[in-house]
C-alpha cells in the first residue's frame, strides 16, 4: 500500500527529507498590497525578505481554501491513502479547511481514505512528524496504525520558539510600538513553545541574546531526558550561522540521533522576524 503524505505551506521541510519521502504539499497564501502569493511557488524566502525590506510592511497570511485541499487530493491516485499533516488548528483555518475539502471528495468518491491530522505545530515541528511518519511506512504500518500512531505523535511533539527581535510583532500588529520599544531597550529576548492546544504562548523572557540561547538549550531537559533514539528538527529564519552554532550547543549537551536544519518559508517567517529558530522534537513518553 503506497500512502501518500500531505502536508500545507505551514511546514518547512529540510531537502534531505523532502527528497526521500513521498509528499505533497498544499500552499499558504501571503498577501502583500501589490497582491497575493502562493508560499513555496510564487515567493521564495530570498525574495519574501527583500520585499519586506522594500515595502516596510509584513504581509497578512491565508489557509488554503478547502477547495485548494479538494485539488490537491483529486490529484492522488483514487486507491492510495492520504494522510494528511495540517498546520495547527490553534494556528490557522488550515486545518478544518482540510477536513473540508475531504469531505467535497468524499461526496464524489466514498471509497477515498484521507485523514487529516491537526499536528498542533508549525514549522519544524511538521517536518518532524512527517520523518516519523516515513519510518514507520517503511517499517511497514498499515494506514490505521500509521493514523493511530501520528495522533499520538502529534502530542508528544515539543515545539519552542525564541525571537531575536520583536520588529515583526510590532509590525505586523501583535505587540504595540511603546512595549516593543520598551523591550528593545532593556535588550529582553522571547522564549515561546507551542500550548497544548496548538497556539503559541510566551513561555519566558530573558534579558540579552546570550543568556537566551542558554535558556533555549536548557529547556530542551525540562522534556526529554532521552535522546539517543530520537531526531531534532530545527528552523531558522534567515540567520543560518546563528542556527548552526545553537545547533551545535544543543547536539553537545543532547545527544540526539540526527538533526534536521533548514530555513524558515515566509510563513513562519512573518512571524518570527530575522534571527529567530525553532525547535521541534519528542517529549519522554
Amino acid at each position: 500500500m503506497n500512502i501518500q503524505l500531505m502536508t500545507d505551506g505551514g511546514a518547512d521541510i529540510p531537502k534531505r527529507l523532502r527528497d526521500n519521502i513521498n509528499l505533497s504539499i498544499v500552499p499558504l497564501y501571503l498577501h502583500f498590497s501589490d497582491g497575493q502569493y502562493k508560499t513555496g511557488t510564487d515567493l521564495d524566502t530570498a525574495a519574501f525578505y527583500a520585499k519586506i525590506k522594500e515595502s516596510g510592511e509584513l504581509p497578512r497570511s491565508a489557509a488554503p481554501s478547502p477547495h485548494d485541499f479538494y485539488e490537491a487530493y483529486k490529484k492522488i491516485a483514487p486507491d492510495q491513502p492520504i494522510l494528511m499533516l495540517s498546520l495547527s488548528k490553534g494556528l490557522s483555518s488550515t486545518y478544518d479547511n482540510a477536513v473540508a475539502g475531504k469531505e467535497l471528495l468524499l461526496e464524489e468518491e466514498p471509497n477515498r481514505i484521507i485523514e487529516v491530522i491537526n499536528t498542533k505545530t508549525a514549522s519544524c515541528g511538521i517536518a518532524l512528524l512527517l520523518h516519523e511518519a516515513n519510518v514507520k511506512i517503511q517499517e511497514g504500518y498499515k494506514f490505521s496504525k500509521l493514523v493511530d500512531h501520528m495522533q499520538e505523535r502529534a502530542e508528544q511533539t515539543a515545539t519552542l520558539f525564541i525571537l531575536k527581535t520583536l520588529e515583526n510583532l510590532v509590525l505586523g500588529g501583535r505587540l504595540d510600538k511603546v512595549k516593543g520599544t520598551i523591550a528593545k531597550t532593556l535588550n529582553i529576548k522571547l522564549l515561546m513553545k507551542a500550548s497544548e492546544e496548538g497556539s503559541i504562548e510566551v513561555s519566558e523572557k530573558v534579558r540579552g541574546d546570550k543568556k537566551s540561547i542558554r535558556r533555549f538549550i536548557e529547556q530542551i531537559g525540562e522534556y526529554t531526558k532521552n535522546v539517543e533514539n530520537k531526531v531534532i528538527s530545527m528552523t531558522h529564519c534567515n540567520a543560518e550561522n546563528r542556527a548552526k552554532s545553537v545547533l551545535d550547543d544543543i547536539q553537545k549537551n543532547y545527544p540526539f540521533q540526527d538533526a534536521y536544519l533548514t530555513d524558515a518559508g515566509p510563513l513562519i517567517s512573518t512571524y518570527g522576524g530575522e534571527g529567530a529558530l525553532v525547535i521541534s522534537f519528542f517529549k519522554d513518553e
